[in-house]
Parts: structure tokens; sequence; C-alpha cells
């Protein structure tokens, strides 16, 4: 059975998604005082449509949240997902 495992990669700047040993999804940021930018999305196109995008980017957005930063979604994924996600709109810096 295959594991998944979400990290933060601070050297990096970027979140992670990985399966089992092989990385299979990112979203690149840029931390501006206290906004983190979230500027680019990626899953390996073999993964796409497995809701790996929408975990992965839950779990930034929580941890950004649990960090008490907010969030600039520069990414157009990042930024519909907030918007199907309400739960996550308070992050959003500017509004």
């Amino acid at each position: 059975m295959s594991e998944t495992k979400l990290m933060k990669n601070d050297e990096k700047h970027r979140y992670e998604l990985h399966l089992d040993d092989a990385r299979i999804g990112l979203i690149d940021y840029r931390r501006e005082g206290d906004v983190v930018d979230l500027f680019h999305t990626e899953v390996d196109p073999e993964h796409g449509g497995q809701g790996y995008a929408s975990a992965l980017t839950d779990f930034a957005l929580r941890d950004i949240a649990e960090g008490g930063l907010m969030v600039k979604p520069t990414c157009p994924y990042v930024a519909r997902h907030i918007k199907s996600n309400p739960e996550f709109g308070g992050l959003v810096a500017g509004r």
C-alpha cells in the first residue's frame, strides 16, 4: 500500500507531497514579512485528478494559518482552491 507524506521544505521554500519515496507534488512559496506568496503548484501528471493538489494546498494553508501568517495566492490553482473553500478566505492578505 502506498504511503503519502506532506511536508514543508524550508530550505527549498516549498511544500511537498511524497508518495512512498518519490516527490509527486509541490507548492513553491516566497515569504514577504507576514505574507506567504504561494506562486506555483504542480503535481506529476500521472498522479493528476486524484486529489493530491487539493490535499497539498490544504496542508500549506493550514500551516500558514497556524503560523499566524497571511497568504497571497498568486498561483491560479491556490486562488481557485481558496475560493472553493471559504474557510481559508480569511487568510488572504489585503481582504
